[in-house]
């Protein structure tokens, strides 16, 4: 049922002339590209603090940049607080949907009658009777005959990739999510035609077979194999994804850790490449599709340290996803002088309950000698240790709640809260990395063609028409 409607879409899109393909080989348009940028999690808050931790409360980041900014709203369909997949989905489709649900249609329930979720293990149970696909932006573009590409820091088959290329009632299905990118195998998903052309992250869990130490799978099927023989480049190191020829490769797979890839702050640069030199990499397997692409990345991992209030991790993670814009603007660029047929959007799907405090003196960005923002708050005339009712000094970055609650709050040091392991203090106390998601409105930010159109205070729903419209998807 899923492909049968994904493809109907992106037929009548196609139709009625939306999808552009009406230029001659003697007139044909300039490659048109968009490049969407995702910091899951990447609440106002969190880029403020990442902001100062970098460079300075008066510094620039490459976001701060961007000419055009407003922000999103980002409820899903069934709550107030929405969680990574009915946001992305949002964006990718312009559906409302429910919590848990990916790219599928605003009727789509991820939990049965008596609340027990459509899942077996990491495999879907959802009922075939239980809503329809709905075409995402990636597959607009694949019909359109663009180049597509999903980079993440997470697994490939997590809620923000998967919402790119895959369709399901729950987000917990990961080994469906898997299949549906393989071309030619078993619930495989039409709509992606040949396949989408570039694949990296991490999750390799999910591709190889059952009997695979670390394997998630519930079956011998070996998903890398099944790629490899559809005709894609597979690099499981930074080393093989470097040795890749970018003008010769037609597909490329990228699984570079078993889970999520390691957060920045302690990545092997040897072993694991970074945001940056993934998107690099893309873009310039990407390049080569003479009408353009459509590429996604995502900085995964923010949401991660922030669910444990590791703030430290969560903000050198938020750094590494703006050296990728930065990394994405410069070689786009180079191919396309002054944006002029290229968008890119960089925004984020929720927020978290990070704050920041009062009333902290400035502290500029961190080094190995200042803890800057990740220290304990000084007051701003006198330079002492602020404290609270008991005497004790805070952090200046703390969580609405999270799982570092003390029963009794003591004294603090700036070498104790600088430590990459510290966990910031919450005020209600949450399980183990259980800080929940926040529901303020998020920023969002572009630049090129376009990207006039991505200004004041928009639905996350809307989004999807306004990267349609820029580049005549």
């Amino acid at each position: 049922m899923y492909r049968t409607v994904i493809l109907a879409a992106a037929g009548a899109a196609l139709l009625s002339g939306c999808l552009g393909g009406g230029s001659s080989p003697a007139t044909m348009d300039p490659p048109k590209n968009v490049v969407f940028f995702l910091g899951d999690g990447m609440g106002i808050t969190t880029l403020t603090a990442a902001r100062i931790y970098k460079v300075g409360e008066d510094g620039e980041l490459t976001i701060d940049t961007l000419p055009e900014t407003g922000f999103v709203k980002t409820f899903s369909n069934n709550a107030q607080v929405t969680d990574s997949a009915p946001s992305m989905s949002a964006y990718m489709t312009g559906v409302k949907m429910d919590n848990e649900v990916i790219s599928m249609s605003t009727e789509t329930v991820a939990f049965d009658a008596n609340g027990n979720d459509y899942l077996s293990g990491a495999d879907s149970t959802c009922p075939a009777s239980n809503g329809k696909a709905v075409a995402t932006l990636l597959e607009i573009a694949k019909a359109a005959g663009l180049g597509t590409g999903a980079v993440t820091t997470t697994r490939l088959t997590h809620a923000t990739p998967a919402a790119t290329y895959a369709h399901i009632c729950h987000r917990d299905g990961e080994n469906n999510i898997a299949a549906q990118a393989v071309p030619g195998g078993a619930g495989y998903n039409n709509a992606l035609a040949d396949g989408v052309d570039v694949l990296m992250g991490g999750g390799r869990r999910h591709f190889v077979p059952k009997a695979t130490s670390g394997s998630k799978r519930s079956d011998a099927r070996d998903l890398v194999a099944e790629m490899r023989a559809a005709g894609y480049t597979y690099a499981s190191n930074k080393s093989e994804m470097d040795a890749v020829d970018t003008k010769s490769a037609k597909k490329l797979l990228g699984l570079y850790t078993m889970d999520h890839m390691s957060y920045d702050l302690d990545r092997d640069p040897a072993v694991e490449p970074s945001l940056a030199e993934m998107t690099g990499k893309a873009i310039d397997v990407l390049k080569n599709n003479n009408k353009g692409f459509f590429l996604m990345v995502e900085g995964g991992r923010i949401d991660h340290a922030l669910h444990s209030t590791n703030a430290r991790r969560a903000l050198q993670d938020t750094v590494a996803f703006d050296t990728a814009i930065k990394t994405a603007i410069d070689k786009l660029q180079a191919i396309d002088p002054g944006l002029k047929n290229t968008l890119i959007v960089v925004t984020a799907d929720h927020d978290h309950t990070l704050v920041l405090n009062g009333y902290a003196q400035r502290t500029g960005p961190t080094t190995a000698s200042n803890p800057g923002v990740l220290g304990l708050v000084k007051n701003f005339v006198t330079g002492a240790l602020n404290t609270d009712t008991g005497g004790n000094p805070f952090t200046v970055i703390g969580f609405g709640n999270g799982e570092n609650r003390p029963a009794a709050r003591t004294a603090l040091t700036d070498a104790q809260v600088f430590d990459k392991d510290y966990h910031q203090e919450a005020v209600i106390p949450m399980p183990v990395g259980g800080e929940t998601h926040g529901g303020t409105d998020v920023f969002i930010g572009a630049i090129g063609k376009g990207a006039e159109n991505f200004t004041g205070i928009i639905e996350n729903i809307q989004v999807f028409s306004l990267v349609r419209k820029a580049i005549g998807l």
